[in-house]
């Protein structure tokens, strides 16, 4: 067995069993462990995915929401343990795979159509 198949097998084991289908555009709810101190909890946060990047154990995913009229941006890598689940709100109906003009518009201009199933 090469190093190859090594890695492989050893990334095999780390990914979850079950993913949400959520597509870029979409709306989902992160819910994400935080700890503190010596208590965990659980915070959910609410926005736009506006990026998925790479693949297997390492693919990650970006949420845009808007807190307090400023943009914030975070990735989560998918298969993480600190991600309890991936709740999706509305399915978005876009045409381009990264999202990052989103970044310059603000209020209604930034909305999202409704991909309707």
């Amino acid at each position: 067995m090469n190093a190859n198949e090594i890695i492989k097998s050893i990334e095999a084991e780390q990914l979850k069993s079950e993913v949400a289908d959520f597509r870029v555009g979409d709306t989902v709810k992160v819910y994400g462990k935080i700890k503190e101190g010596n208590r965990e909890r659980v915070q959910v946060f609410e926005g736009i995915v506006i990026k998925r990047q790479g693949g297997s154990n390492r693919e990650t995913f970006t949420v845009r929401k808007i807190s307090n009229g400023v943009g914030v941006e975070k990735t989560w890598p998918l298969h993480s343990p600190n991600v309890e689940k991936v709740e999706v709100v509305r399915l978005g109906k876009v045409r381009r795979a990264k999202l990052f003009y989103l970044r310059d518009r603000v209020g209604k201009r930034a909305k999202v159509k409704e991909r309707v199933k």
